[in-house]
């Protein structure tokens, strides 16, 4: 399987992998599960992000490693013409169906992030929440999302900070199940620095640390729900021996135990993420 988590090392390393290997991985790992229950229950963040770009009705808006379709439905809630693109054709299905359903009509296409299939400057705004960032080749995903967004557009991104709860959710599973040696944490994404270095010449970057809260009944509901449909810890379990998967857990459940602000009545986990609006220089 490939890990979420990676050791926080911005050096530019990927050459030495086998991205496509990584890439054809990853996808097996977003495929199983059902993520679309996991993300059914982030949907708040796909609406601040659209207030924070500000959406106009009738823009393009282009949703990058959509999943389930949460920051496309958002953007079609504006009225914007909304593409929803995924690698994942199985998480666009629920998009189309969770679309047609309130009944928005977006269109739905598989994409790979780091090659995109439309022109240049297609799109007013390019979104993605929590998707693009776990992208092999970090460099080549900000490349395509900055060429099909027209000049002036936003890009939008919702992504994990490293020392955040999921930040560390990666950083636990990684412990566990190294990830391939050389390829970047994904939690990248969530740093300043690093958005300076994919977009700052070429674009103006603004960032907001926002959280986004886990409720669930207890640490054994979300234990029990995160295993089941989350990709990354599903694989990360059935990696292991019975004696590593002991040890995962005891590990999940001292971080929760170390976030959780419900006491003993529930689980109620505040986990940071950086929203960030990046304007394509005109």
């Amino acid at each position: 399987m490939v890990s979420a988590a990676v050791a926080l090392d911005p050096s530019p390393r990927t050459d030495a992998l086998d991205l496509k290997t990584v890439k054809a991985r990853q996808q097996g790992v977003w495929a199983s599960g059902n993520y679309a229950m996991v993300g059914s229950t982030l949907q708040i963040v796909g609406e601040q992000l659209c207030e924070a770009l500000d959406l106009q009705a009738g823009q393009r808006v282009l949703d990058v490693a959509a999943g389930n379709g949460n920051a496309a439905l958002a953007a079609a809630r504006r009225w914007c013409e909304v593409t929803a693109s995924d690698y994942v054709p199985a998480l666009l299905e629920r998009a189309q169906a969770r679309a047609a359903a309130d009944g928005f009509d977006i269109q739905c296409q598989e994409a790979d992030a780091e090659a995109l299939p439309f022109a240049d400057a297609r799109f007013d705004a390019v979104v993605s929440t929590f998707g693009v960032m776990f992208t092999p080749d970090q460099e080549r995903a900000a490349a395509e999302l900055l060429r099909v967004c027209r000049p002036g557009g936003k890009i939008g991104l919702a992504n994990w900070t490293p020392s955040g709860f999921i930040g560390q959710i990666f950083k636990t599973i990684g412990r566990h199940v190294p990830p391939p040696a050389g390829l970047r944490s994904p939690a990248l994404w969530g740093t300043q620095a690093r958005l300076t270095e994919l977009f700052g010449s070429a674009a103006t970057v603004q960032t907001t640390v926002r959280q986004f809260v886990f409720r669930y009944r207890s640490a054994d509901h979300w234990l029990q729900f995160f295993k089941g449909y989350y990709g990354p810890m599903l694989k990360a379990f059935a990696t292991l021996d019975l004696a590593g998967q002991a040890a995962l857990e005891q590990d999940l459940r001292s971080l929760l135990a170390s976030f959780n602000r419900a006491g003993d009545q529930a689980l109620a986990v505040p986990s940071d993420y950086l929203e960030v609006v990046v304007t394509k220089a005109a």
